[in-house]
């Protein structure tokens, strides 16, 4: 039983309509996209109530990052600059920290810090929170409701990323696919096509990235692609420098295309052509490797857990990648616009897709215990949960693929192929008589279509109904000249643009048949095209991986936040003001209290007592206590002594473990007026 081919137009059609739904999809609900360094603490912490005012804003990170001058912007209530400008490295070991410098003489109210910068592997990260000076006030400033790294921008930005990864894997997997397993693919107008597209399009993206870089790290406006400034300052970068490099190996890769699709197609002398392959291999990899290392190099592998490894681990895996899924799409062009293609070439490309998956595992293994790190991770984590999902498609794309090979291996059974391999069985004489009939009932219909379509021709073509059937019956069995048969008789337009038509029509019927006779092909083809289906969506979770924090550095990110958070202003004293009010004679004023170091164990214990006017005033009792509700632990009373007019203060003051300590002060300013004020504050 004959089994009939697929129709490509449709099944494809429907096929990248859903891929490209689930495109949509992953994009959507990645921007803006998480980055690998994360903000695990600053100086003063968010919502801070501090006494004095800071000399400076520090902030510090997971990882490394790279600052700029505006990377750090410090805003007063009104929303004017207030800090130097100046980025102080203050990064010490594995600590990364940065900070700037304020101006001094700062009044109190509440002042916004509003940070960007870009991580170690390219993303841009940015942030802002608020501390107050004295007491917290209103302010004008308005915090960004958009990350770095979103927006418009980010978009584009992300698309021009998947098309890289498509480009790169198409041209490397293409001309791999014609080098190892077709080497006649060379001279296949579309498998050159192809090929050539894909330089394109990884050039073209590329480019697209180089120009969106600066508004994708830094304002987030399209119009700052064009800015020639903020151009400058991308290449000085590390992924800058990527870019440009990606686009000079690329000049490479064209020299290596058009000896591929030209002098080497040429060569006749079977020693000629295989030192030309083998020196087409050995530069293409050179050339493929070296496009892969500029993600390598700029992206998650560059940083983190030994990059030293890595990298070259990761150049492995992209070239794994685009071997398999580039080479996929060679053979799928190959099997629906060349049918004829050796069944040599299926299977030798069985083999590279068996080899490229023993690889993407072990290259992959190693990948996710990187940046993963632990099985909570796997399952609590963006990264992880994505990491499942790629697992998932690429478990899919095997089973596929196993049904690729089932059919693969039907195809070399002897039976099917008494001639040599790469000779395809010739097509038989088509003297059929219902054979003919149909190919005459395909072109009439194809007639009849496009002759109510073009209402101009509707009558010339009515009324010549009778004449057409016996000239398209002549046509069947009169071969192609690509001229009208009888020159006798002046020619009529109609009829031949008509006639052209026809002979279209029944030469894609003869392709179709042809297509559709090798019942093994078609199966082939079939899988072939659902791998590629999957493949698209496989390489947009891929592309979404990429800018997605890792797990491993979002777990450690929040233990450090997790840390941070017991002390309330990280290596400064606990400083905090309580207004009061007795409700009787020099009944009002406030309370500043600070403790250092501020952290667990012992602390000196310092408060000053102030008028409204700001004047120290002398009370005649104060009283502190201590209570950590969570662990049931106080209230533990202190009572300070005075050191002068509004001064009091007492030395080794415990406090037993970190945590949310309830800080009570009890102000009496006579025998009989008296308040207790309270604040909750995070003590390390």
């Amino acid at each position: 039983m004959t089994t009939t081919a697929p129709r490509l137009g449709a099944a494809l059609t429907r096929l990248l309509l859903v891929a490209a739904t689930l495109l949509g999809a992953l994009l959507a609900g990645a921007a803006p996209a998480s980055a690998h360094a994360a903000l695990t603490g600053s100086d003063p912490k968010d919502g801070a109530v501090v006494a004095t005012a800071p000399k400076e804003v520090n902030l510090t990170f997971s990882e490394q990052v790279a600052m700029s001058d505006d990377s750090i912007r410090v805003l007063d209530p009104a929303g004017k600059r207030i800090d130097t400008g100046e980025i102080r490295d203050l990064c010490s070991g594995a600590l990364v920290r940065y900070g700037v410098g304020l101006r001094a003489g700062l009044p109190e109210g509440t002042y916004t810090v509003a940070w960007q910068t870009v991580s170690a592997d390219s993303h841009p990260i940015s942030g802002a929170f608020t501390f107050s000076i004295g007491a917290p006030s209103t302010t004008s400033v308005s915090l960004p409701d958009r990350e770095a790294g979103g927006g418009p921008v980010g978009v584009l930005y992300g698309i021009a990323r998947y098309l890289a990864y498509a480009g790169f894997a198409v041209l490397v997997g293409g001309a791999a696919f014609v080098l190892a397993c077709w080497p006649r693919g060379a001279t296949v107008r579309p498998v050159q096509r192809l090929v050539v597209r894909g330089w394109l399009t990884l050039t073209a993206a590329t480019l697209a990235m180089l120009l969106l870089r600066n508004p994708y790290t830094g304002s987030g406006e399209l119009a700052d692609a064009f800015d020639l400034g903020g151009l400058k300052a991308v290449l000085e970068t590390k992924t800058g420098a990527a870019l440009i490099s990606r686009l000079m190996l690329l000049g490479a890769a064209a020299l290596f295309v058009a000896v591929l699709f030209g002098a080497y197609t040429k060569r006749t002398d079977e020693k000629e052509r295989k030192d030309l392959t083998f020196g087409l291999a050995l530069g293409g990899t050179v050339v493929a490797a070296g496009i892969a290392g500029t993600w390598a190099l700029a992206e998650h592998a560059s940083t983190g857990l030994q990059p030293g490894i890595a990298m070259p681990v990761d150049i492995l895996h992209l070239l794994a990648v685009a071997a398999w899924l580039g080479g996929l799409t060679a053979l799928l062009v190959a099997l629906y616009r060349s049918p004829d293609i050796g069944r040599t070439a299926v299977r030798r490309f069985s083999r590279v897709a068996f080899g490229s998956v023993v690889v993407l595992a072990a290259t992959g293994l190693y990948q996710s215990w990187r940046q993963v790190g632990s099985w909570s991770a796997l399952t609590d984590t963006a990264y992880g949960q994505l990491l499942l999902l790629k697992v998932g498609l690429v478990a899919v794309l095997v089973g596929i693929a196993w049904i690729s090979r089932r059919w693969t291996a039907r195809l070399t059974e002897p039976t099917e192929a008494p001639a040599e391999p790469e000779t395809e069985p010739e097509e038989p004489e088509k003297t059929d008589e219902a054979e003919e009939t149909e190919a005459v009932d395909e072109v009439e219909a194809a007639v009849e279509v496009e002759a109510a379509v073009e209402s101009d021709e509707a009558e010339a073509v009515d009324g010549a109904e009778e004449s057409d059937e016996a000239e398209v019956r002549e046509h069947v069995t009169v071969p192609d000249t690509g001229t009208v048969p009888d020159t006798s008789v002046p020619a009529d337009p109609v009829r031949v643009a008509q006639l052209a038509r026809q002979r279209a029509a029944m030469a894609t019927a003869r392709e179709k048949r042809r297509r559709n006779a090798d019942p093994e092909r078609t199966g082939l083809r079939r899988s072939v095209l659902a791998e590629a289906a999957v493949a698209v969506v496989l390489l947009a979770v891929t592309t979404v991986l990429t800018s997605t924090e890792p797990g491993r550095t979002e777990e450690e990110a929040g233990r450090t936040r997790s840390t941070a958070g017991s002390t309330a202003v990280p290596d400064r004293p606990v400083d905090i003001r309580l207004p009061f009010d007795t409700g009787g004679v020099d009944g009002k004023g406030t309370v500043r209290l600070s403790l250092d170091p501020g952290r667990s164990g012992a602390n000196a214990l310092h408060l000053f007592v102030d008028r409204p006017n700001g004047r120290p005033l002398d009370v005649p009792e104060i009283k502190v206590a201590f209570t950590l509700k969570a662990k049931e632990i106080g209230p533990l009373p202190v009572t300070p002594d005075r050191i002068q007019t509004g001064h009091w203060s007492a030395s080794g003051v415990q406090i037993p473990m970190p945590g949310e300590w309830l800080i009570q002060v009890t102000v009496r300013t006579s025998d009989i007026d008296q308040t207790t004020i309270d604040k909750t504050v995070k003590i390390g």
